[in-house]
Formats: C-alpha cells, structure tokens, sequence
C-alpha cells in the first residue's frame, strides 16, 4: 500500500510523472498485489492526463487481459472510450 497511497497523492496534486512511476513500481515489483489492477486504471488516468493515449491504451489493455471482470477495468474502459475515442481499451 505504500507506493499507492504516494501515487494518489502525487496523482491529486497533478504531479502526473511523479504518480506514474509509483504505479510501475507497483505493477512491477508486486505483481501479484491486489493494488495491481487499480494501479493499471490509475496508469490509464495519468496517461490520459499527461497526453499520452497510446501508453493508456497499452495499460488499460493490460487490465483487460488480466482484470477483465474487475470494476477498475470497466472504470479503464469508459474513460478510454470518452478521452480517448481512436483508441481501443481491449
């Protein structure tokens, strides 16, 4: 839980960088985490934010595959398709 909490902080005071790689960290070094698929969407929110849909794309892929029947992938999905039309959460 560490890293998360610090990535929700530094993702509420727009420090989008700063949250992104506390999520990889996450992902990364605790995979088999239960955070694991809330920090995929929270990846997803800061690409969005950063300009980046390509790379929200590639996360909210991910938790499709993985975490398909979780909330955070229906939360990944909806965001997709409002910020990101072109793309494709799956």
């Amino acid at each position: 839980g560490k890293e998360m909490t610090i990535g929700r902080f530094y993702q509420r005071s727009g420090k989008w960088l700063a949250a992104t790689v506390r999520f990889r960290t996450v992902i990364d070094e605790y995979q088999t985490t239960s955070h694991t698929p809330e920090a995929l969407y929270r990846l997803v929110e800061c690409y969005l934010s950063l300009g980046l849909p390509e790379e929200a794309q590639k996360s909210a892929a991910v938790l499709g595959a993985n975490y398909g029947g979780s909330k955070w992938y229906r939360k990944a999905f909806a965001l997709m398709n409002k910020h990101a039309p072109g793309t494709e959460a799956t």
